[in-house]
């Protein structure tokens, strides 16, 4: 007796990145072309869903896009739960699952990173069929080793260290470079030492801006009389850590609503006080050094672009690992890469768990061994 086709949505969520389309023809062909499968693509992410706006997918429709950067599908960062509607945050739960029933649809992709993940497993404990796929130029997706979008970023920073280092050189500044990465420093961890950046600064690390100092002044000493320093967004000196790690205990310690509330406007607060970490810092250290100080800031440039070789072969990987595991019926996953391939990791133990840069991690051992100052 014939089966009916499979008939499936897919998405991508929160920041652009390298490899989104990718992943996107990846999944597609293989469900289509593979195993007969039925796609359909929502427009701009999660509000596309809750709003069913979504286009038909076939063969044609995923030709041509593995080299394009960003994603054909478009994106936003909304939260299915608390979703801006006329200026309220509403819970789109029920619609989404209205929508899902309304389309025939048998199960959902959902491409993006950590925000994404948290997402798919609400949705995937309404009684959503649904997978996610890791996309994230920051790399800080739990139980996957790396997630498409990291390796084009990190070439794209290294490349910017690397040009940086004339004009450091030629001027005897110091020239800062701030690189994405709000909780986790794997893009300018990995960018610093490729690029060769002299001071690498994370946020798994507290600086002091004394010790930055003072490893400045000795390469002066030395005879070199510049220093790039590499620095990841979410960076903080000690002061700025410990403020906020009493604002965040408050927050845990509030016992009601009203002071859950207030604590966390006093970190948000504290938050808002403490961006323009790059700039704060290179004051300090022309003021400690003597030498002029400049901030690059890479900003979006780092998540543009055409995806490089290894962001398209994970993207394929993955996507046809996550065709594979739909076709199996197999749900409520995220495809991490594992090894050479891939394996389905549970959407519970990835939702709001984050991969920092461990502090005895190969990457952070190879920066200390070759002169980095980490800035502890």
């Amino acid at each position: 007796m014939a089966t009916s086709k499979k008939r499936i949505g897919i998405l991508t969520a929160g920041g652009d990145s390298p490899g989104l389309n990718a992943a996107i023809r990846g999944f597609g062909k293989a469900a289509i072309g593979h195993h007969g499968m039925e796609l359909i693509g929502f427009r701009d992410g999660i509000r596309g869903l809750a709003e069913n706006r979504f286009v038909e997918l076939d063969s044609q429709a995923l030709s041509g896009i593995l080299t394009v950067g960003g994603t054909i599908l478009g994106t936003s960062r909304d939260k299915v739960h608390k979703m801006m509607v006329d200026g309220q945050p509403t819970d789109m739960v029920p619609t989404i699952l209205d929508n899902c029933a309304q389309d025939g649809l048998d199960g959902l992709v959902c491409i993006g990173g950590g925000g994404t993940a948290k997402n798919a497993y609400r949705l995937q404990q309404a009684g959503l069929n649904v997978i996610h796929l890791p996309k994230t130029i920051d790399n800080d997706i739990a139980h996957t080793e790396t997630s498409f979008g990291f390796s084009t970023a990190l070439g794209i920073a290294t490349e910017a260290i690397d040009r940086l280092h004339s004009t450091a050189h030629s001027h005897h500044r110091i020239i800062v470079v701030e690189v994405m990465g709000h909780k986790a420093g794997w893009l300018a961890l990995g960018a610093g030492i490729a690029g060769g950046a002299d001071i690498i600064l994370l946020p798994e690390i507290p600086y002091s801006i004394d010790s930055v100092a003072k490893s400045i002044r000795e390469r002066a000493a030395a005879g070199h009389n510049f220093s790039v320093v590499a620095i990841a967004e979410g960076a903080r000196d000690l002061k700025d850590t410990a403020d906020l790690a009493a604002a965040e205990a408050l927050v845990s310690g509030a016992a009601t609503p009203e002071s859950k509330e207030a604590a966390k406007t006093h970190r948000a607060n504290v938050l808002a006080a403490h961006r323009g970490n790059a700039f704060r810092l290179a004051e300090a250290l022309e003021a400690a050094t003597g030498l002029e100080s400049r901030v690059t800031i890479l900003g979006y440039v780092q998540r543009g672009g055409t995806p490089d070789a290894q962001d398209r072969l994970l993207g394929t990987i993955l996507g046809g690992a996550g065709a594979d595991l739909v076709a199996r019926g197999e749900y409520g996953v995220t495809v991490a890469a594992q090894g050479q391939g891939a394996a389905p990791v549970p959407l519970e133990e990835v939702a709001g768990t984050l991969k920092t840069v461990p502090l005895d991690h190969p990457w952070l051992d190879a920066a200390r061994h070759v002169g980095t100052c980490m800035g502890d």
